[in-house]
Order: structure tokens, then sequence, then C-alpha cells
């Protein structure tokens, strides 16, 4: 039997929206999924959707329609932002499943028959939208504990669970397991947050609603005028899936369960690895961390390996709230600024498990600095002067070439690696990026120190700019599956360009060995620069920047001009008909290279379809030469030539900044050079 990963989310409430908060633990949870595949594990990735209890109830009443159709119209939400996010869940379990239904009212039976259930009259604080009880010293002015909404009296007889027998003995497995690398509750802050909610007497459960006043809801198999209390019915769907929602649990629905949900961790050598976590919101820590521990004890099911909370999201500092219009559509977001940058930004910005606070400027930020000028800059110069040294094919390693640095950029790659796999399987999820970045800025260190396109002028140091651009290419098989657990569209892209053949095999990814003499296939960049939005929610374009054209000098001694003082009759104006003398047109730039006694200058071969041109253009700061080459680019076609630093110019090249070059105008689309910009 192989080693198991059981990793789940918590099954979100179909009468919420999706928001950041919903994709945060899922996209967490689909990159331990993606790496413990890679790792060999046979992975089982659940989610899913609760859609029992009085809020479903109402708002189907307040619809006119049946509570089942209601559920059936929102749990397609979910599923489509799950495939916008590229979730590989390996089920999707729904709490209206008759099979679930079944298995709660079975653990119900078995509680009830040994006496662990029993019926009471109750008078209590309660709370609608949390749908719980309170008791006296937990309500304050009147309003719920968690949501501060109001809350009101109830009398009615229910049915308990008796939860507060269970206190000393999970409290006791709280301590003893409290420390990494398997903590029961993480992380730490949340461990301690349960041992002093149990530091108090624990309450036995209400586990029922009478039908009176709740009858959406699975029915209690000993009294059928009550139905389930809502987390009860929720909490069952960690085991309940595992015994109709795999894929051999049709034919042996006991062996799928044990398959997964046997915990245990670092056995001895020749035992299985067995992994179950839980990842959870702060605010439903206390279901999982005492309601469903107990319960899993009072049913004799062992607990899980870990239960993670992670903390929430603002937006620009403020709490996100429905009143407030600032929920945070994880959807949109994929579409506008790309699945896999979205992805990133959420793992990437905070450590897990602490609150955090986004912006669409922050996103945009991380996409421009971190994956188009670390990871796409750095895989598109490779690929443009793998083309240019060794016509388009993986170079041989020439191991007696010598390099410079090079000891230093292979021990940071394995040390980087250990520590991703060490941090992704602790959730240190920003942390594992760190590392892995740590090991693409090794490779922009070593390119320039070796300066490629220096040692291609003379053939006899051809062989070290092959051992240099094969060690780069090396470097990038290497962190290929860490990159693709968090971003696997990109993780694919790379893996095709560099000649790898990447394919899904159930799920796994999997790419062949480096081979020299492999073609590989230069395409559009990874990640396009894009402009930050000014504020919050503005309407933006990507890959399209606001723009001026780049600085051109007849000399690099020419003092820049000064900016406009920032008052609106600085400005000047011009006519439709002025703009109207600016031909603006595509290009591709088939070459590039430095002009000599220059750090700005870059020398261009353009192609514009019906004719090639020389541009020179003041980019150097910004670009290497080989980053240009293959981009499409927008210039102003009829500019009177000049010559800079001697040498001719036919043309000039938009971009954007306001000191110096921060990125150039490029197209989205497959556009014929020579194409007019309107």
């Amino acid at each position: 039997m192989r080693n198991t990963f059981y990793i789940t989310t918590p099954i979100y409430y179909v009468n919420d929206v999706p928001h950041i908060g919903h994709a945060y633990t899922t996209v967490a949870a689909d990159v331990l999924a993606r790496h413990y595949r890679q790792q060999g594990y046979d992975v089982f990735f659940l989610t899913g959707v609760d859609e029992h209890g009085q809020k479903v109830q109402q708002a189907a009443a307040k619809a006119g329609i049946d509570p089942q159709i209601y559920c059936d119209n929102m749990v397609p939400r979910f599923q489509d932002v799950w495939k916008q996010l590229n979730i590989s869940n390996d089920a999707f379990i729904r709490t209206t499943d008759p099979q679930h239904k079944e298995i709660v009212k079975q653990y119900l039976n078995d509680l009830h028959e040994n006496q662990l259930i029993y019926s009471a009259d109750y008078t209590g604080w309660y709370c609608t939208f949390d749908e719980r009880f309170w008791t006296e010293k937990d309500v304050v002015e009147g309003l719920c504990p968690d949501c501060k909404r109001p809350v009101e009296r109830l009398s009615e007889k229910n049915y308990f669970f008796k939860m507060g027998q269970y206190r000393d003995k999970l409290e006791r497995y709280i301590v003893q397991h409290a420390n990494p690398p398997d903590p029961y509750i993480a992380p730490q802050s949340r461990c301690n947050e349960v041992l002093g909610f149990l530091r108090n007497p624990l309450e036995d459960l209400s586990i029922s609603r009478p039908k009176s006043r709740l009858s959406w809801g699975i029915e209690l198999p000993f009294d059928p005028e009550y139905v389930t209390y809502v987390w009860f019915d929720a909490l069952v769907n960690y085991i309940s899936a595992l015994q109709y929602l795999t894929p051999d649990s049709k034919n042996d629905p006991s062996g799928s369960f044990e398959r997964y949900w046997s915990p245990q961790r670092s056995g001895p050598p020749g035992v299985e690895d067995h992994t179950i976590i839980h990842l959870v919101g702060k605010d439903i820590l206390t279901t999982h961390a005492v309601y469903w521990s107990t319960m899993l004890m009072a049913l004799n099911i062992p607990l899980p390996t870990t239960i993670f909370a992670h903390g929430w999201w603002t937006v620009n500092g403020e709490k996100m709230s429905k009143s407030r219009g600032n929920v945070v559509d994880p959807h949109r977001m994929a579409k506008e600024f790309g699945t896999d940058a979205f992805r990133y930004f959420l793992m990437r910005e905070v450590p897990f498990g602490q609150d955090g606070d986004f912006s669409e400027e922050a996103l945009a930020n991380r996409i421009n600095s971190e994956l188009s000028d670390g990871l796409g800059n750095l895989v598109s110069r490779t690929l443009a002067m793998i083309e240019k040294y060794c016509d388009g094919k993986i170079p041989e390693s020439h191991e007696n070439a010598p390099t410079l640095d090079e000891s230093t950029v292979t021990a940071s790659l394995g040390e980087n690696i250990a520590l991703a796999k060490d941090h992704i399987e602790q959730l240190r999820f920003s942390r594992a990026l760190e590392a892995i970045w740590e090991s693409l800025q090794s490779c922009d260190r070593y390119i320039e120190k070796n300066a490629p396109w220096k040692l291609a002028k003379n053939v006899a140091d051809r062989p070290t700019v092959y051992r240099v651009l094969y060690n780069v290419v090396r470097s990038l098989e290497c962190v290929l599956p860490y990159i693709y657990a968090f971003m696997p569209e990109t993780g694919y892209e790379m893996a095709r360009q560099l000649g790898l053949n990447p394919k899904i095999e159930q799920k796994q990814f999997m790419i062949e060995k480096l081979r020299p003499g492999t073609l590989i296939t230069k395409d559009k960049p990874l990640f396009p620069r894009i402009e930050p939005p000014r504020t919050q929610g503005e309407p933006r374009v990507t890959d399209q920047p606001s723009v001026q054209p780049t600085a051109l000098t007849p000399t690099e001694s020419t003092p820049a001009p000064q900016p406009a003082q920032p008052t609106p009759a600085a400005v000047p104006q011009i006519t439709i008909e002025d703009f109207q003398k600016i031909q603006l047109k595509t290009a591709t730039v088939l070459a590039a290279e430095r002009v000599p006694r220059s750090d700005k200058l870059l020398k261009l071969q353009v192609d514009l379809g019906t004719e090639q041109r020389q541009i020179v253009a003041g980019s150097g700061k910004r670009y290497e030469p080989e980053a240009l080459e293959g981009r499409r680019i927008v210039i102003v076609a009829n500019l009177k030539p000049a010559k800079l630093m001697g040498i001719e110019s036919q043309g000039m090249v938009l971009a954007a900044g306001d000191k110096g070059v921060e990125g150039l105008v490029t197209l989205m689309e497959e556009v014929p050079p020579g194409t007019k910009v309107k």
C-alpha cells in the first residue's frame, strides 16, 4: 500500500458568495494535493458545500422555491470558481447527497444506542445566522459573540450529544500532540486558543432542531419530529465522503474509508505514512477542534493528523463585507490578473495562518516584480539565448568548461529545494515560495556573472556559454514540480517551452528528463507586466500601461528632461489632428544588442511586416537584449531618423515609466507586424 494523503477544505455554505476567503483555503489545499501527488502519495482531495440549515430554508422561502431547487441553483457558483482557479479536487460533496444523509443517520443511531445522545428541555440565546445556542455569559448586549447579530431567547426540547464528558481526554490529546512536525491544532496560537477554551467547563452540544422551527435538514433516525443540527451534519462529511466518493468506494466502502482514514505520521521504517489534514478558517476552529474531535472520540474513530486554522483577509485595511461592497470575487481576480498570478499572490503575500490584507495594487506589484521581472524574465532570456547561441536546442553540459559561481548555484539549488519541500509540508507556503525564488535569483546572478552574450563572441568560449545555459535549464527543471504545485498552468507551460514534453497522468505532473539536443519552443512571455490600478476596483487593461515614448537623446551626457509640475495647466493639449500625425505600428523584435559605451541604449532590429528597421531604444537598464528578442512592441513609425551615439535610429519604441523605463508597451494578442495602433 502506498502512503496516503487526505486533504479537506471546509464545506462552504451555499448562501455565501464565493470570495477570497473560500479561494484562500481551497488554493492552499490544492497546493498540498499537487505537492503530495508529486511525492508519490495516494492523494484524496475533498471540498464541497453545506446545504442544510435555517438560512437556506429562509432564503428559499423568500425566493418562493423548494430548498433543494434553491441549493441546486447555488452550488454551480462554487464549482465554476474552482474550475477557474484550476482546483484539482478528487471529489465534491453535497450534504444533500442521499448517501451522506444515510451515513449521518447511521452515526446518530450509533451514538444514541450507546446512550451518548439524550433529550432535555433547554432555554438559551439562539443566533439564527450561526445556527447555534449561546449561554448567558457568552452573549454581550444581546449580540452573538461571533457574528455580532442580535440573538433571540428560545425555550424548547432538543437532543444533546454528551460532549462535555470528553473535555479532559481532548485536552490531554491536544497537549500531547502540540509540537511539530505534526501538531494536532495549528498554528501554535490557535492551539493555545483551543486549550484556553477547554479550561472552562465544556457543555453538552445540542444536535437537533425541532421541525416546527426548522424542517430543512436530515431527519433524526430516532425521532422524526426533529432534524439534525447543521454542524453535526456538516462535519460528518469528512468521513462520509470516503465511504461513497472515492474511486473504489462503490465496491468496498469500509475498505475505502480505512485506506485514507488511518492517521499515522513519521512511523518506523517500512510502515506507511498516512496524513489527514483539515484546513479551516479561524472562525470555525472551535467547531472543528472541539465539536468534531469529541464526535470522533465518541464514535471510536481516530482523530485526523492536523486541523490548521488560517487567518482572515481584509481589503485595503477594511473588514470585507457585502454592505461595504468590498467582497473580493476570486473569479474576477483570476480572469483579470490571471489564475496562476492570483494563486501565487494568495500563497505568497502573508504567512499561512496569519491575517492578511488584499489590494489589487499589491497583487499587480507581485506580478510585475516577482512573476514578470523574476520568473518570466529568467525563462524568456534563457530561451532567447538558447535560440541565438545553441540553434534552439538544449546544449551539452560541457562539464569541463569553467563557469563562475557554479558551485554556489548548485548548492543553493539543492538547499532551496529541500527547504521548499519542508516548508510546503509544514504549510509555510510563503516561505516555500521564497526558497524557490532564491534559486531563480541565483540563476539570474549566475547569468549576469558569466555574461554569455559576451562569451559568445569568442568561439573558444562557446563551451562555457553552453555550460551556463545548461546549468540554468537544469535548475529550472529541478524547481518545476514546486512551481507546478502553486501555479499549474505556468509549470506546464515552462516545461513545454523547455522541451520537457509535459503531461498529466492521474493528476500527476510528468516531465521528461532534460536531454541535450532537445528542441525548445520559445513562446509568449509567461507573465506580461501590468499597470497597477490607481484605486481599488478601477478598471485596468492587462499589458497595456499608460505610455510615453522612451526618451532617446543624442548623447548619454545630455541631461534628462525634468518632469512637469503636477498642475493641469502645465499639461499641453493637442488636437485630434495633431495626434493623427503620429503613426503607431506594431513590430516584432528580431535581434537586440547593447550599444557600446552605453548602459542605457539598445540597438534593435525590428520587423514591420513589409520592411525591417533599426531602432535605438533607451531601455538597456531595464532589459537584457535577449529578453526583448521575439517581443511584440509598439513603435512610432514616422519619426524622422536620428543618430544616437553615432547609430541611426529609424523610429521610437513606446515604453512606460516616470523617471526611467519600467516596461515596454507590448501586445497581448498575435497581431501581425506592421499593424496600425489606433
